[in-house]
């Protein structure tokens, strides 16, 4: 059995799902300061975006000791001030969790705590280990008692698990087992490890607050802080820091780097900068690019808010055509809102979004989305522009049709719930009722921003870079069995 016990005071309700929750997180870990909890707090709140269904943070003490607190809901609804003042201590390791399949339940949340032989472990983890059933299931055999869905908690044993000596050789053979996407942080004792993938599919950065080291998922925690980027932890790498050293280790074993592309297009926060680029200049860069392929003719130009602003501005700067705040978004809808059955199919639209009349009734507009997934918002949100007497309306899409699912930890629908995977341009314009349809290619999105690349582009090209053991093991959802890779290099 793993020389680990979780220290989680949650219930274990229920047997475990068949399916391993696929997950796009944020992670925030900060050593060095007596304020650690309350700054980790503070960054969970600028990394809000990357998840909104469970946040954490476990705190650890001057002697070692780790306390922790997590809850589902916002960052804001898990913690108060009585809370923050509970976890104390000069280091600390925050999460907040968005799942893709699986159960959204509290034992699911994260950071995982465990007690461990060389003290109290904890671990953040942003991706999709995408051989984590495999080890699961040979853990399992050996032994191993999980607590959680999650993939991650197999890093957890498998550092419990291992025979090196060091600490550091054991999280070096437990990192070395793993396939597919993650960026993580971990802290052992009183010791911090970050590290991420080979191919360095998610994004992680270093900063430094003083005599406080910082490692997190995008710059702006970083910025909401006032810390200073130092650098991006590099695909493969794996750091110790502790005693205010930051220590390089031995890296993963090599493969040609490739950051999520989506991440450029829609995920991260547009004033965040990662792999050396800024986010909010690549959206305008595509929408520039979009407004090169796709000229119309047009009154006005908006965004699809608030994801596509920076793309909207990039093709009205390139295309000349005025942009306008010509759709309202409203903020304060959760997830947990409660939709009258009488309220019609458009209701999730028009409670989410509101066109400003003024603007568009007797218009040509144009309006570009940051992607297309399912198409059911967009289709919705079509209906409302016509209520509100748009004469013509043009969409415009940054990024290529998806056609295939995401394996390496961005949030995507089975291949058959996917728009672009089987229809043609044609067969989309028609079904969301619009004048004209009009994507970013490919060749143009990745020119716009070749100087940070190259990308992983698997969601639009079929190409999987990192073998898919689980998938072709079957250890997938029924749904995504149709939707196995064309190529996996």
């Amino acid at each position: 059995m793993s020389h680990v016990r979780s220290r989680d005071s949650v219930g274990h309700e229920g047997a475990s799902s068949p399916d391993r929750p696929r997950e796009k997180c944020g992670v925030f870990a900060i050593t060095g300061t007596s304020l650690a909890a309350e700054l980790a707090f503070m960054g969970l709140y600028a990394l809000q975006h990357r998840g909104q269904e469970s946040a954490g943070i476990v705190a650890v003490d001057e002697l070692g000791n780790a306390r922790s607190h997590r809850g589902m809901g916002l960052v804001s609804d898990v913690f108060d001030e009585e809370r923050l003042r509970d976890l104390v201590g000069p280091m600390a390791i925050g999460h907040v969790r968005y799942s893709t399949s699986g159960r959204s339940e509290i034992r699911n949340s994260q950071p995982v705590l465990v007690d461990y032989r060389h003290g109290s472990m904890a671990l953040a983890h942003n991706g999709n280990i995408t051989n984590g059933r495999e080890l699961r299931q040979r853990l399992s055999e050996e032994g191993a008692i999980f607590q959680t869905d999650t993939d991650s908690e197999v890093v957890i044993h498998l550092i419990a698990r291992s025979r090196r000596e060091e600490e550091c050789q054991q999280v070096d053979d437990a990192l070395s087992q793993l396939g597919g996407a993650f960026s993580l942080v971990l802290s052992v004792g009183k010791t911090l490890y970050a590290a991420r993938d080979s191919r360095g599919f998610r994004p992680l950065v270093l900063g430094r607050l003083e005599e406080a080291i910082i490692v997190c998922s995008e710059t702006c925690a970083l910025d909401l802080i006032g810390a200073e980027y130092l650098r991006d932890v590099q695909p493969g790498e794996v750091l110790r820091i502790r005693d205010g050293r930051i220590e390089s280790l031995r890296p993963l074993p090599p493969a040609s780097p490739a950051p999520c592309l989506f991440e450029l297009v829609y995920f991260a926060r547009p004033d965040s900068r990662v792999w050396g680029c800024s986010f909010d200049g690549a959206r305008r860069a595509f929408g520039r690019q979009l407004a090169r392929e796709h000229p119309v003719a047009a009154d006005c130009v908006f965004a699809v808010p608030d994801s596509s602003n920076s793309a909207a501005l990039g093709y009205s700067e390139e295309s000349g055509v005025a942009f306008e705040l010509a759709l309202i978004r409203n903020h304060y809808v959760g997830r947990t809102f409660i939709y009258p059955t009488q309220a019609g199919r458009d209701f999730r639209v028009r409670i989410k979004y509101n066109p400003v009349a003024e603007l568009i009734a007797g218009r040509r507009v144009v309006v570009v989305d940051d992607s297309l997934v399912r198409g059911t918002t967009s289709k919705g949100l079509v209906s409302l522009l016509r209520e509100a007497g748009a004469r013509e309306i043009h969409f415009r899409v940054a990024s290529p049709p998806i056609r295939y699912p995401c394996y390496y930890g961005i949030d995507m629908p089975t291949r058959a719930e996917l728009l672009g995977s089987d229809h043609s341009v044609e067969e989309i314009r028609d079904h969301l009722g619009v004048d004209s349809l009009g994507y970013l290619s490919l060749e143009g999105m990745q020119a716009a921003v070749e100087e940070f690349g190259p990308y992983c582009t698997a969601c639009w090209t079929g190409e999987y870079l990192a073998p898919l053991v689980d998938l072709e093991a079957g250890h997938v959802q029924a749904g995504d069995s149709e939707a196995a890779p064309t190529r996996v290099r």
